[in-house]
């Protein structure tokens, strides 16, 4: 089949120069489908140990299917963006109860699973089962906003990278081609200082030609996210302490954390570590001492986080459905949130006891 001359260009480099990597080069579409939920919002060099060690204990996609959620966030912990792990646990379900284990490997079945989006769908159909759909995540849309000179990621520029992407994906290798248009993204057409000598489609490429690349696509400065004041409280009986389990919905869903929350204005931290407590335990706890002060950065807000020594005072913990009280030897069988391995890092530090 004739490929036109960008394309052929970009398949040469990339069976020359691209990264050799697990996910690559394997013809399981359970395992590409895995990598690609993986790297959504996550750098491949931090994805890479996690993709691993999630083959080698989940091997197919039965393993994964008859597995409980829980061990399944366990294995995902500190990868962050949890809902891609509940939701590909979901899928996987689906495929092996209604499609035979086999992943659908057309467009309406696939998409239409918990998890899947448009990038995913066309990155798993393409490389898995050959099928000509282009990606565009974040590297490709900086690609192509410099190839065709383009300032603004509007939907009519959208549109006219998905036609120009359409029109050039080779039919016989569009895993190959996608792959190379993240991987020139990702290593040449970076955001500052392009190494534009070294690009296989800088003859193609309007941002080259007028020797100014880097206008293209516009900057945009992202506005300043917001920080929180967060406390949390280790509420000690004998030698255990209380932990309870996050709901299924929103943010880090389905993991374990301690009991705590935000400062509200006007509030000190041990008047916020009450209220919170109190609000969600249902009684008041003695506080302790403070165990130390940690930072943690979520995409798109900030905290600093403080950890406080408690115990009951008089009137026991109203315990919710999904809580428990652990050792500190037992924080391996459970799922909890970055920052709170932070907090587990200082209690190694001082002793976990008071």
């Amino acid at each position: 089949m004739q490929t036109n001359r960008m394309t052929l260009s970009l398949l040469e480099w990339y069976n020359r120069e691209k990264r050799i990597l697990p996910f690559r080069n394997i013809d399981n579409p359970y395992k590409i489908w895995l990598s690609e939920i993986m790297l959504q919002q996550t750098q491949v060099d931090t994805m890479i140990p996690y993709f691993n060690r999630w083959i080698k204990k989940y091997p197919t996609l039965q393993s994964v299917a008859n597995e409980d959620q829980e061990k399944l966030l366990k294995m995902w912990e500190g990868l962050g963006y949890y809902s891609r792990c509940r939701n590909f646990h979901k899928a996987i379900k689906i495929v092996f109860n209604q499609y035979s284990g086999i992943v659908p490997n057309n467009w309406t079945d696939f998409r239409a699973l918990p998890g899947v989006g448009d990038y995913t769908a066309a990155a798993v159909l393409s490389i898995a089962y050959h099928q000509p759909y282009p990606v565009i995540d974040g590297n490709v849309k900086r690609v192509m906003a410099r190839l065709l000179g383009l300032k603004n990621l509007t939907k009519r520029n959208m549109s006219r990278m998905n036609r120009y992407l359409n029109e050039h994906i080779s039919k016989d290798f569009p895993g190959d081609f996608n792959q190379g248009m993240m991987e020139l993204g990702a290593g040449i057409c970076s955001p500052k200082n392009p190494d534009c000598g070294k690009c296989p489609v800088s003859n193609f490429c309007k941002g080259f030609l007028i020797g100014s690349p880097e206008s293209y696509p516009k900057y945009i400065k992202k506005e300043k996210t917001p920080h929180y004041e967060i406390v949390a409280g280790i509420i000690w009986r004998d030698d255990k302490f209380y932990i309870q389990k996050r709901g299924e919905k929103g943010m880090l869903a389905g993991l374990w954390e301690f009991p705590g929350g935000k400062v509200e204005k006007g509030e000190t931290l041990e008047e916020a570590l009450q209220r919170e407590i109190k609000e969600e335990c249902g009684a008041l706890p003695k506080v302790l001492k403070k165990i130390g002060t940690i930072k943690h950065a979520y995409t798109h807000f900030s905290i600093t986080f403080h950890g406080y020594h408690c115990e009951e005072n008089g009137t026991p913990l109203q315990n919710k459905e999904f809580s428990n009280w652990i050792r500190p030897d037992q924080i391996d069988d459970f799922p909890f949130p970055k920052a709170n391995h932070k907090l587990f890092s200082l209690l190694e530090e001082q002793g976990w006891y008071v």
